[in-house]
């Protein structure tokens, strides 16, 4: 040992290498094997009994996070253990311990297993490389830390001392509550630098733009374990926005930014409101980016100006969709959308879809070609006008249809749980069933109401508590082939809870998930209505195990369905997380279509199943299996659905 250490320390002047080969040769026999340069260590923190604290200290300490890197020198290794012990200082001070003190103490740990050998050293020992330098090949250095916290010291006096110029500072009720700051309190650094910051937003937010509250000043007292500490406030003028200016806008209207706006020059200067409207204007998808500014100085009228800078997104996108059940069969197709197509947040998507693939409850191949036009802030920012012409064919088993439709309807937000639809349709079909075929043309006034409370934005991500309610009425008059006057009322109830409540489950793992839904239509018989208004059951959207529209009456002998002017479902279903990407769905269904005006009147038809889920960042893909309890005369035996998104 004794040797060595002189080897190394000659290294630091004359040179290791001619040294030590002198060395060598007086030893008698082979060298002694040493610990190779660079040096394998561990590291253990006592704890303090502070859990926070203690991860503070974890955090800290570069000894601990940079272990498992690429070993270092001994003499690295001494200085990552003397910056330490500044930065452990430092996190104990965080937490209001002025007085503690750090031990760090290096031991041989030997061997893996081995016990660690007597001698341990100071972290603070000047000889400390030679000694690491000594410790034989295979050996790795234990470094234990210990935190000792001392008294704990607290907030003695605070004091708030004005800018120059400005007077005497006196706190009123909501700002106190933000400042929080009083005498006593732990000394610890956040709290005293998050008590100035909160006094510096309560302040803009009463339209103070330039206050402006320092870091704090600190005095430390040891003989009373105190901590003094005063801020420096500066108030300002309470002061109005002031004209805006809009940046980047290349295709989109100032005018439409401007009217969409939820903020307005003249009114009063606060952050959270401009934020709510940065955001506001960031949620219409027409931008990759929304900042707004401004500068620390005030307009010669005492206003603030601002100044909002865009990145407009792209004009255009493509997107595919598809499905399948064995029942419909394979749907694929295209959309292709333009943004912002009159610079006032306006869209078109046209949308072009094969229908039909080899469905059970299809004939042949169908077609949906339809082109949508959304305009936003229509009439006012709460409503959107939407516009649709569409071509349908559908060769399914209860009838064939060829339709031309055209659409146009006003959706208004009443508030963040409800919005309510009203507009017109027109729509010219030709209609084959059971070998007749007749053409219609019908208008129609539909009128939808929607509440939902599972405080989820994105229709596809699967909510776990709260109700969705959807109703409907569409006045609807049948103008060719008889004339009818007919009404379609509908509403569908879903609602979900999860067994965290019960304390089953972690949050969102295991669901239970509820649907009812309830059809009539008053005015006209059945066969008075054309067979595309009339009401069915079967299918992904009902009853699950039974084809589309395989549940209610059917012309006899057939498996096509004739429709009825009463329908009711319900499904039931139990949802279960399964890993971070995976799940498992299992659920039955219920439900009866019958000619008579009255619900809950027919045959109740039952369906089964069981499903998978694999969860992705735009929501659940799903595959659904399901059977008949009670199947009819020429139904399925069993059904397959996969799509996006839960059922309900």
């Amino acid at each position: 040992m004794r040797h060595l250490r002189l080897a190394v320390r000659a290294r630091r002047g004359v040179g290791y290498v001619s040294l030590f080969a002198v060395l060598t040769v007086l030893l008698p026999g082979p060298p002694a094997a040493f610990a190779a340069d660079p040096q394998d260590y561990t590291t253990t923190i006592r704890p303090t009994g502070n859990a926070d604290l203690d991860a503070a200290l974890r955090a800290s300490s570069d000894l601990l996070s940079l272990q498992k890197t690429q070993a270092v020198s001994p003499f690295a290794l001494t200085g990552r253990i003397h910056n330490d012990y500044s930065r452990l200082i430092s996190a104990l001070e965080s937490y209001g311990y002025y007085a503690g003190a750090i031990t760090i103490t290096i031991s041989d740990g030997g061997h893996k297993g081995s016990t660690p050998a007597d001698g341990a050293q100071d972290g603070r020992d000047p000889d400390l490389p030679e000694w690491m330098q000594a410790l034989p090949a295979g050996h790795k250095a234990q470094i234990s830390i210990a935190a000792s916290t001392g008294p704990l010291f607290r907030i003695g006096t605070v004091t708030l001392n004005p800018d120059q110029g400005d007077g005497p500072i006196h706190l009123n009720p909501t700002e106190a509550a933000a400042f929080g700051m009083k005498p006593g309190a732990a000394a610890q650094a956040e709290a005293v630098l998050t008590a100035g910051a909160s006094l510096q937003t309560a302040l803009t937010e009463e339209g103070y733009a330039l206050a402006h509250v320092s870091t704090p000043q600190a005095w430390l007292r040891p003989a009373t374990h105190t901590l003094d500490i005063a801020y420096t406030v500066h108030r300002g003028p309470v002061v109005n926005l002031g004209a805006f200016a809009f940046g980047g806008l290349q295709r989109t209207h100032p005018a439409y930014i401007a009217r969409r706006l939820t903020i307005a020059p003249g009114e009063l200067y606060q952050p959270s409101r401009i934020e709510r409207a940065r955001q506001d204007i960031a949620a219409t998808g027409l931008f990759s980016d929304v900042q707004v500014n401004h500068g620390d100085t005030l307009a010669p009228d005492g206003s603030m100006p601002l100044d909002f800078g865009f990145h407009e997104g792209k004009r255009h996108s493509v997107g595919a969709e598809g499905g399948y059940s064995t029942d419909l069969g394979g749907r694929a197709g295209v959309t292709w959308t333009h943004n912002n197509l009159f610079g006032n947040a306006e869209r078109l998507r046209l949308t072009a879809l094969i229908t039909g693939l080899g469905g059970s409850a299809e004939q042949g191949l169908g077609y949906d070609f339809y082109a949508d036009l959304m305009k936003p802030d229509f009439g006012s920012r709460q409503q959107n006008l939407s516009a649709r012409i569409e071509g349908i064919k559908q060769e399914l088993y209860s009838y064939r249809q060829t339709a031309l439709l055209a659409r146009i309807g006003v959706v208004r937000h009443v508030n963040r749980h409800w919005n309510v639809s009203f507009g017109g349709q027109i729509e010219q079909e030709q209609i084959e069933q059971m070998r007749t075929t007749n053409s219609y043309f019908i208008l129609s006034v539909p009128l939808t109401a929607n509440y939902d409370g599972t405080g989820v934005d994105n229709p596809i991500t699967p909510a776990t508590h709260g109700v969705r309610v959807g109703a409907s009425i569409t006045p609807s008059a049948s103008l060719t082939d008889g004339t009818s006057f007919f009404a379609i009322m509908q509403a569908t109830v879903s609602t979900y809870f999860d067994l965290k409540n019960f304390g089953l489950s972690r949050p969102g793992r295991s669901v239970l998930a509820f649907r009812g839904t309830i059809g009539n239509v008053e005015g006209a018989s059945t066969f008075a209505i054309p067979p595309d208004q009339r009401l069915y059951a079967g299918g992904s959207a009902t009853v699950r195990g039974f084809r589309y529209q395989g549940v209610g009456p059917q012309f006899a002998n057939t498996r096509y369905a004739i429709g009825g002017t009463s329908m009711d479902a319900g499904s039931f279903e139990y949802r279960q997380r399964i890993l971070q990407k995976f799940g498992a769905v299992g659920f039955i269904d219920a439900g009866q279509v019958t000619a008579d005006r009255t619900p809950f009147q027919g045959t109740v038809r039952v369906g089964a199943g069981a499903g998978a889920r694999y969860y992705t960042p735009i929501g659940p893909v799903r595959l659904d299996v399901a059977v008949p309890l009670n199947r009819p005369a020429k139904g399925d035996t069993w059904e397959l659905y996969v799509g996006l998104g839960e059922t309900f």
